[in-house]
Order: structure tokens, then C-alpha cells, then sequence
């Protein structure tokens, strides 16, 4: 088909969706270039909508409502899911937190060379699913990512770590004052049979159950002016039915002379002074906002020592000059049971394309750039290769800010297709430019990166089509499609309808049986 747009988004979460549907309503069927549009979207989980369906707290499902809308776009015609396809270079996280299990399919990590001949334009919405980690607490039993909190309870499919022992934990420091470490808190605080009614799957409401925590502590380098964490989020924690607050040092809540308060600022600290809806001292559960404390190590028992872990933290200020929090020379203690470090995420870094000094892809408006390994010479925007959503922008925002980002990239990718057709007029979009390739280095990254500069632009004659490769997944009965989903979507809502609550989960062996792929 000449001048066809034929799209690879690598990524099926909402920044995904959200870029097709917006194609697809800005160039529909029924136009002029309409049937000339296609799309085929690959992830390299079995089910689709990324950190909606394995992110988002699971007494947030008003949050979801945005997947009726993914729904619409997967029925166009024009659009292809390909489920348990990873094309990204690595397939397990950084931290060794999230790998294959017989949770989910064991699937083969393929080059994003694999994509050049075959599609006239690449996506790269990979989020960014890489915890950042803090140097003075390493991974162990009893330090661990809040992401592998998340996706236990979220039952996500390549979850390796098995989940706390929650009958051992009376105390947990939590490493972080945003959303994420609010939703953890709540999770651990919320009685479960109010849980229960929620997207929670019955293994994890078993352990809530059998749960001995008694207080969490929300720690954060700065105050309650400078928290991450939204006026909801606070709001939710301060109505718990069955935990308090401790109360915050009331001389915190005093902004600093010639400041400006925010609204969103004097609605979080009229909150605190507030304090919870439960009187301190009235409830078994407790939690508290530790402000101005930054840990510096965790001292942990002896192996066979009965003893507990000893978080050091260090006690922080403001520097005057860039509000950023600064070490002073007092130290305290903290006896915990757990650790959960939630300090922010970036993209993975073995995509191609990665800035670790941004901590996302690099990126102009939506288009990609390379930056030759030496950076000795010139960067080059890639023809027709882009991103969006927390792939270009780092993990910040929520979902109404990666809908306008996503919407973005789509009107981007539109310009320059619709400039590069025969006969536009020149400067009617902004053009890119072809990349000279960088000299191979190793791996998929020089492969890929070859790979974008000479062919990006042939797309297959036969638009239908995903890679031969693809086709043969396919054929094995390895790959999942939207309409898979949506049988199994359906599924785990009748299960949850038997047992009075939104849904049950389903994973992947007992899903591939459901759709009679075994």
C-alpha cells in the first residue's frame, strides 16, 4: 500500500493507547489517507494496559475508567495487539525484581531491528519500569522496591519475589513521600475485608489477613511544603477506619517568612493540622509523616539473630538558595521490621536510546535522538521513530498528563508523516533527520541503531502483516490478541461478580487453558 503509516508501538499502557487513539480519531477510516493506517501494538505481558491494570491501587477504581476508552480504539479495525512480544533489549528489570516465572510466559527478547523493515514509523512507550534505588540501602530480605510491593498486590505476571512475610512485620519505614509509598501505607493499614470488595486478588487479602503491622513510618529528606504525594492521597490516609496519625510537630506546619503557599500547599498542611479522623492513641494501627530525614544505612541482625534492623537517618534541611535537602550532623535510630524503599523510577536502561542523565529516552517533542557513544559527535533526531509517555518524560505526571503528552506524540508523528508525502509544501511541518549511524558497539543497540538510519522506511508491502516472526508466535499459540483479552477480562469479572467484588484475577497458565492455547 503506497504512503501507508504503519505504526509499531513498542508498549501497551496508556501512553500507548492513547497515541493510537488519537491516530486514529484524527485520520479515520472514512478519510482520504484513513485506510492508509496501521497499527500494531506489542508488550511483552499477556495482558495489556501496563501500569492501569498493574500500578494503580487497586481502591482506586475509578483510576481504570480510562480502559473503556482503550476498549473503543482496539475495535478499529486498523488496530493489532500482540501480547507476550517483548522487543525490549532485556527481559527483566535491573534489579532482578521482576523476571519470567511460571507466572508468566517465558518469552524470547527480540531485536527493535526486527521492526525497521516492516513498519514505516516506531513508538517506543516502554514506561519506566526500573525502581531507582538508594546507595545506602542495598536489596535484601529486608530492603525491598516498592515496585515489588505494587506488583505483588497487583499480581503482576513477572513478579520473582515472594511477598513479605507480613505475620512477621510489625514495623515499616517507608523511603519516600509520594503517591506510590501512600498507597503501600494504605494497603498495609486498610482492613481487608473493606480490601476485599476491590481488584485484590484472594492470595494477597490471605496474607493482609494474616498481617501483624502495627505502625508505618512515611519518611522523606524534606517538609510537609515540598511532599509529592497529592491532597487525596493524604485525605485517604487521614479518613483510615482503623489507623491514626501521629501527630506532626506543629512548627513544620509554619511556612518559612516571605514564602508562597500554593493552594494545593494549604490544603495539604490544613490536613495535617487537622490531623486523622481517628484520635492518636485511640487505634492498635498507627502511621506517621517522618519529614526531614534521609537514611543513611540499615544495620541488619546476624544471620539466626533474633534482633531487627536499625535504619539510620540522617536529619536534613533546606538549603535557602535551591530548596534541595541537605545533610546536618544530627542522626537518629529507627528499629523496623522492613524497609520499602519508593524513591521514583526511570526507563529501563538497556533500551536503545537511554539517557541515564535524564533517566528516560532522549527525546525532542516526541522525537527520538541519538547521541553517538563517544559524544564527540553531533545528536540526530531518527526519522520517524518517537516516544511517549513516561518513556520520554521520566515517571512524573498522572494520567490526565500522559494523555496530553501522548496526544501530543500523535500530532507529531501526523506532521511529519503527512510533510513527508509526495507533493507537501516544504516547512509545512518540522522535518527529521536522517541518523548517521554511531560505529557498532555490541548487541541490539548497534544492531538497532543501524537499522533506524538505512531502513526505518521500508515499510511491508503487506500492511496486514506483523514480522515473520511475530506470525510464527502466533501460529504457536504464544501470543495474546486484545480480543483474548477481552475473553478473559469478562472472565475475571464474572469471578469476582460470584465472589462480591470487582474482579479475580487470572494469570497467565490458567488464561493460556481459557483461550485454549495450551
Amino acid at each position: 500500500m503506497q504512503n501507508c503509516l504503519k505504526l509499531a508501538i513498542v508498549g501497551g499502557g496508556p501512553s500507548a493507547f492513547y497515541v493510537a487513539s488519537r491516530l486514529m480519531s484524527l485520520l479515520p477510516a472514512s478519510s482520504f489517507h484513513g485506510p492508509n493506517l496501521r497499527i500494531h501494538m506489542f508488550d511483552r505481558l499477556w495482558a495489556p494496559h501496563g501500569l492501569v491494570r498493574y500500578g494503580v491501587a487497586p481502591d482506586h477504581p475509578e483510576v481504570k475508567n480510562c480502559t473503556h476508552k482503550f476498549d473503543e480504539a482496539a475495535q478499529d479495525p486498523r488496530f493489532s495487539f500482540f501480547g507476550n512480544v517483548d522487543f525490549s533489549s532485556s527481559s527483566t528489570l535491573n534489579t532482578n525484581m521482576s523476571v519470567p516465572t511460571s507466572r508468566s510466559p517465558k518469552t524470547t527478547s527480540h531485536p527493535l531491528s526486527m521492526l525497521f523493515n516492516n513498519y514505516s514509523h516506531l513508538l517506543l512507550a516502554t514506561g519506566a519500569p526500573s525502581p531507582i534505588l538508594h546507595p545506602a540501602l542495598p536489596l535484601s530480605s529486608y530492603c525491598i522496591p516498592a515496585l515489588s510491593l505494587v506488583h505483588w498486590y497487583t499480581d503482576h505476571p513477572r513478579l520473582s519475589q515472594p511477598p513479605p512475610a507480613l505475620d512477621k512485620v510489625e514495623h515499616v519505614a517507608l523511603i519516600g513521600q509520594g503517591n506510590v509509598s501512600l498507597d503501600i501505607a494504605r494497603m498495609l493499614l486498610t482492613p481487608p475485608d473493606v480490601l476485599a470488595k476491590y481488584d485484590v486478588p484472594e492470595h494477597v487479602l490471605e496474607v493482609l489477613r494474616r498481617s501483624a503491622v502495627k505502625h508505618v513510618s512515611i519518611i522523606g529528606r524534606r517538609g510537609p511544603f515540598e511532599a509529592a504525594f497529592t491532597t487525596k492521597e493524604l485525605r485517604e490516609m487521614t479518613n483510615l477506619s482503623e489507623a491514626a496519625m501521629v501527630p506532626v510537630d506543629p512548627s513544620l506546619l509554619v511556612p518559612t517568612e516571605g514564602s508562597k503557599v500554593t493552594r494545593q500547599q494549604s490544603r495539604t498542611i490544613d490536613l495535617l493540622q487537622k490531623g486523622s479522623k481517628n484520635k492518636y492513641g485511640t487505634t492498635n494501627k498507627t502511621w506517621s509523616l517522618d519529614f526531614f530525614r534521609s537514611p543513611t544505612g540499615l544495620a541488619v541482625p546476624a544471620s539466626g539473630s533474633s534482633g531487627k534492623p536499625v535504619l539510620t537517618l540522617g536529619h536534613t534541611t533546606l538549603d535557602p538558595a535551591t530548596s534541595r535537602a541537605v545533610l546536618t550532623s544530627e542522626t537518629s535510630f529507627t528499629t523496623t521490621d522492613l524497609v520499602v524503599t519508593s524513591l521514583g523510577y526511570h526507563s529501563e536502561p538497556t533500551m536503545p536510546f537511554y539517557d541515564p542523565a535524564l533517566g528516560h529516552l532522549r527525546n525532542v517533542s516526541g522525537r527520538v535522538v541519538c547521541v553517538p557513544e563517544d559524544n564527540a559527535g553531533s545528536t540526530s533526531v531518527l526519522k520517524n521513530v518517537y516516544a511517549s509517555g513516561w518513556a520520554a518524560t521520566g515517571a512524573k505526571g498522572v494520567l490526565a498528563s500522559t494523555m496530553m503528552n501522548a496526544y501530543a506524540v500523535a500530532d507529531t508523528i501526523l506532521s511529519d508523516y503527512f510533510a513527508a508525502l509526495p507533493g507537501s509544501v516544504p516547512g509545512a511541518s518540522v522535518q527529521t533527520i536522517p541518523v548517521s549511524p554511531p560505529e557498532p558497539s555490541s548487541g541490539d543497540l548497534a544492531e538497532s541503531d543501524g537499522a533506524v538510519g538505512k531502513t526505518v522506511m521500508n515499510a511491508s508491502p503487506h500492511p496486514e502483516d506483523p514480522p515473520a516472526e511475530i506470525v510464527e508466535l502466533v501460529k504457536q499459540g504464544s501470543v495474546t490478541s486484545y480480543e483474548d483479552w477481552k475473553r478473559v477480562d469478562e472472565e475475571e469479572q464474572r469471578r469476582g461478580r460470584e465472589k462480591g467484588k470487582e474482579r479475580e484475577r487470572i494469570r497467565w497458565e490458567e488464561a493460556r487453558r481459557f483461550l485454549g492455547k495450551a
